[in-house]
């Protein structure tokens, strides 16, 4: 009998690496390893699609058997759109997107990368002010017949980059986070340091530090209480958000997320969308 992690490998190369966590796990690869363990049914995969389904059966020697409409359904692959006019650059549908596909800049325009877009939703619920739409560009081609096995290659190794990257950017806070600790143990003897001395001047930076990131904070939830504003104009004119009826589990976890960074960075949660409070629902239809 093939053994687990290598079975895993296995059924890791038949998914579409779309990283939509429709299946119930954070990635596809988390998913493989769940098939591979008898803890997850193989047909949990709507990107997959019955073609999906049809090859993962081979796999494992199982019969085909229906997509679970309990994971969402088949159909044709959309591509995140930002509206260019709503779009405040907040960066939280940067941050949602398992691919890096969404590039732009804090207060700046955003836009998604047509080629490298997997069309896996997660950047939709967390943008505040609900200028992301997922229109279908594939017809009728749905499952397989609507991807590639190249594009599925590329979006794993995008997928790879992007947590090696966000490794290496959790390592450097850390250690930023230690040093700032150590700096402060020693605070209270900085300060009685004569004006000019190194140590005044390591306090001095910190501080400048300090400033700045205070500094970054307004200038987000600025943005973020104009964005709001604007929401409840368009509201009032029967033009507000359209994306709210229901959130999955899945995206509400995105949601979350970006709340717990919202946080960390001393945001208010006065801005939080209101879809954010939304209970666990199947994902829209698009």
């Amino acid at each position: 009998m093939t053994d687990s992690p290598k079975l895993a490998d296995l059924i890791e190369d038949l998914l579409p690496q779309t990283q939509c966590t429709k299946c119930g796990y954070d990635a596809c690869r988390p998913y493989a390893e769940a098939i591979a363990q008898g803890t997850a049914n193989y047909n949990q995969c709507p990107p997959g699609g019955a073609q999906g389904i049809v090859r993962l059966a081979r796999v494992l020697g199982q019969p085909v058997i229906p997509l679970n409409p309990e994971n969402g359904v088949e159909r044709p692959r959309p591509l995140a759109v930002i509206d260019e006019a709503l779009c405040i650059g907040c960066t939280l549908c940067l941050q949602a997107c398992p691919v890096d596909a969404i590039v732009g800049a804090p207060k700046q325009m955003h836009t998604v990368v047509e080629a490298l877009c997997t069309g896996c939703d997660l950047c939709v619920a967390p943008c505040p002010v609900d200028c992301i739409a997922m229109v279908p560009i594939t017809g009728d081609a749905t499952g397989w017949d609507a991807w590639t096995q190249q594009q599925a290659d590329e979006a794993r190794m995008r997928h790879d980059q992007r947590l090696a990257r966000l490794k290496r950017e959790r390592e450097a806070a850390e250690t930023r986070t230690a040093a700032r600790r150590a700096s402060s143990s020693t605070a209270d003897a900085t300060r009685m340091e004569p004006p000019g001395s190194t140590a005044a001047a390591t306090h001095a930076t910190e501080t400048a530090h300090t400033e700045a990131e205070a500094k970054k904070r307004a200038m987000i939830q600025a943005a973020l209480e104009r964005a709001r504003k604007k929401k409840t104009e368009l509201t009032a004119q029967g033009l507000g958000p359209q994306n709210t009826a229901s959130v999955s589990a899945d995206v509400q976890a995105q949601i979350d997320a970006a709340e717990a960074r919202r946080q960390r960075l001393g945001i208010g949660s006065a801005d939080a969308p209101d879809h954010a409070t939304a209970p666990p629902s199947t994902p829209p239809k698009h």
